[in-house]
């Protein structure tokens, strides 16, 4: 086997007419530091009952080497999560994917040599690719092909965990499934064939039949309508859930951000809850909605979401979109950012494309956005002086240590919508409850106790204001 030549990271250099240069070209790159093996020999027979093999390929057609080399790194992470051993990575600069092949058919030989060296038994390509590449792929290499679609939709059917995540995971998969559908020999035919069908099932079985390919797409078609109704349902719960809340006047704040960026850790926080938190990705794929209180009192739900990834799979936000809805609907919108990721910046680029994608065709604009950089304790300094400069309206804060929260919490508070409604009540002394009331849930002006009771001066919300009514002060 020729040893493929390691050459420097470096961005793409001037070019004659749109070509890269010869030498790029020529070579796969291996990525260095991707390799999981095992250091401890101990523990070898144990993974390799439950881990697959793998060797990660990725196209290097636009941004720098070490964007190509990051793109990699997050698939070997999304390639961990869902419990496979990483034995090599490689990029190929090219101006595009191989139409056919996705690498080019002569490094696809190249690449069927890594495998057998390292004895992998599945190729992940950093891309989403059509049915006759996987099949062109899988036939040149001899062992499984999927694309980074398939392993985030592998993620999110291993993490999900309520029956309305459950149902979306299937639906997301089922989707992305149904135009790759394929099959190898035999299978693909199982029409008995009119009168000669010496093989077929024998009398009242002949005729012109279906294919397998056919029989399995139409029963495709019939579990996605059935899901689709069974998540309208769940949304017309949802929705009930969410105007109970709108009636009450209690405002939402909305998580979002790049997955593991420390979303359940500042909901914990944020409002002594004790979700699940783990350094891995999508941890989080059912929201989760808690209580909160600002210091001047007045309540607030706070809503954990579903991560994002670069290149988050069309079929996921469609099939997840009731749930992201949750963020477009919401009066705030915490964008958490990753601190400790080198190139944070692409992570804020990549969500708000898929809020966008949410939005799309909405009359109601985006909430109000107040992007929350977490981390800092373990951020390089360099990253955190570009994000400074890049986000200088960002709050900076570190969920591990607690720097920075209580300047968040006021800012949350500041940006809350505030009760609308000002009345002038007194009320009688035997109204206690209802006076602790209008501190807690209104915005206070002014205060007088007198003979009769407690004359109040506040802002509150309408359904408060209508239960004050009775002790409104007549001008």
């Amino acid at each position: 086997m020729t040893t493929s030549p390691i050459f420097p990271s470096r961005g793409p250099g001037p070019t004659s007419r749109g070509e890269l240069d010869l030498e790029e070209r020529s070579a796969l790159r291996r990525v260095p530091g991707l390799s999981t093996e095992l250091a401890d020999v101990t523990e070898v027979e144990y993974r390799q009952l439950r881990l697959e093999r793998v060797v990660l390929v990725g196209v290097w057609a636009e941004g720098s080497a070490a964007q190509a080399d990051a793109s990699l790194a997050e698939l070997a992470r999304l390639a961990e999560t869902a419990g496979s051993q990483v034995l090599d990575a490689l990029v190929q600069r090219r101006e595009r994917p191989d139409p056919a092949t996705y690498i080019g058919s002569g490094k696809v030989l190249e690449l069927r040599e890594i495998v057998l060296s390292t004895a992998a038994d599945t190729v992940i390509c950093d891309g989403e690719l059509t049915s006759g590449q996987l099949r062109q792929l899988e036939a040149k290499l001899k062992v499984k092909v999927i694309d980074r679609t398939a392993l985030i939709l592998d993620i999110f059917a291993q993490h999900a965990r309520s029956r309305e995540g459950k149902a979306q995971v299937e639906l997301a998969q089922l989707s992305y499934l149904l135009p790759r559908l394929r099959g190898w020999g035999e299978s693909l035919s199982r029409q008995a064939g009119g009168a000669g069908g010496g093989a077929s099932g024998g009398v009242g079985t002949r005729g012109p039949g279906e294919t397998k390919l056919e029989t399995d797409r139409r029963r495709i078609h019939r579990r996605l309508a059935k899901l689709r109704r069974e998540i309208s349902a769940m949304r017309t719960v949802r929705n009930t859930k969410r105007g109970r809340r709108r009636a009450n006047e209690v405002p939402n704040v909305a998580l979002v951000g790049y997955t593991n960026a420390g979303k359940s850790s500042l909901l914990n926080v944020l409002t002594g809850a004790e979700v699940l938190v783990q350094d891995a990705l999508f941890a989080t794929l059912d929201p989760t909605t808690r209580r909160a209180t600002t210091p001047q009192g007045q309540e607030y739900t706070l809503t954990d979401t579903v991560g994002f990834v670069r290149h988050l799979p069309h079929q996921l936000v469609e099939a997840f979109r009731s749930t992201l809805e949750e963020t477009a609907d919401a009066d705030l919108l915490l964008h958490v950012v990753d601190g400790a990721d080198p190139m944070p910046e692409r992570q804020v680029e990549a969500v708000r494309e898929v809020l966008a994608e949410i939005t799309e065709g909405r009359r109601t604009p985006m909430p109000p956005e107040l992007v929350v950089v977490n981390k800092i304790d373990d951020a390089d300094q360099f990253v955190l002086s570009r994000l400074r400069h890049m986000l200088p309206n960002a709050s900076f804060v570190s969920a591990h240590t607690g720097a920075g929260i209580t300047g968040l919490v006021e800012r949350i508070a500041e940006a809350l919508p505030q009760p609308q409604v000002e009345i002038d009540a007194l009320l009688p002394w035997t109204e206690g409850a209802l006076v602790a009331r209008v501190h807690a849930e209104g915005e206070m002006l002014a205060t007088d106790h007198t003979e009769d009771g407690t004359r109040l001066h506040a802002r509150v919300r309408p359904d408060l204001a209508g239960v004050l009514a009775t002790y409104l002060v007549k001008p």
